[in-house]
């Protein structure tokens, strides 16, 4: 066990569904360890005064000894750009002694990945967030060509079925885009990745997928799993 490979992730404390889906998915012999941190919702705040809970909960998943520690929540790592985000990693790294990584550069990585440069933004989130995501994304060189966000407040994330999020992203396609982004870490869309390439015949990218992918990449854990879609085909 000392030398198993081992993922550390910081989520959001009312997040329901990234510890499931990574014990689901995540492929035997690799350990998955979580810390939650009040930072979303009526708990959200600037990292000023996120910072020492943020060291805090980087250093307690450290005794887990990761190989990788992850801040594991999609609008938080993109809301304020790429000098916020090295902020945070800067955070965590100083905090653990762990590298760090963000789910937003998981998901850069993933689209890099794939090929895609031009892509639909779905996510349950208010218009400001996937503006905020929009913007992020534009300065990591890539380019939203249409975007849709189902206005829920946090609560009503884990109620969309995965079957509602093939119709809206079915609803929302587009043939000039390269592929799909599903934003966000606590809903069900990476039980639709496979339907949806299926239907779209373009590559799918979800928060918690493009996580695990981005995890084993570093760990050094060959993986394949066809209901993750293209990303983890080989």
């Amino acid at each position: 066990m000392s030398t198993q490979p081992r993922i550390g992730l910081i989520i959001p404390s009312s997040n329901r569904l990234a510890e499931p889906q990574f014990h689901t998915y995540t492929p035997s012999g690799v350990g998955v360890h979580f810390a939650r941190l009040r930072m979303t919702g009526k708990w959200r705040k600037p990292l000023a005064e996120l910072k020492k809970s943020l060291a805090e909960a980087a250093q307690a998943l450290s005794d887990t000894k990761p190989g990788l520690i992850v801040f594991h929540c999609t609008a938080n790592s993109m809301e304020n750009g790429l000098a916020h985000e090295a902020a945070i990693v800067e955070t965590i790294q100083s905090a653990s002694g762990c590298k760090t990584i963000t789910t937003a550069q998981a998901i850069t990585v993933a689209l890099n990945q794939l090929a895609i440069k031009k892509l639909v933004l779905i996510s349950p989130y208010v218009k400001q967030t996937n503006e905020r995501e929009i913007q992020y994304l534009s300065e990591c060189g890539f380019n939203v060509v249409h975007e849709c966000g189902l206005g829920l407040d946090s609560d009503g994330y884990i109620a969309v079925t995965p079957q509602e999020w093939i119709r809206v992203v079915t609803e929302n396609a587009r043939p000039d885009a390269d592929g799909y982004l599903l934003s966000c870490t606590n809903t069900r869309t990476i039980e639709a990745i496979e339907e949806l390439e299926r239907r779209t015949g373009k590559a799918v990218i979800t928060s918690n997928q493009a996580t695990l992918w981005a995890c084993l990449k570093n760990l050094g854990v060959a993986f394949s799993n066809h209901k993750l879609g293209r990303l983890l085909a080989n």
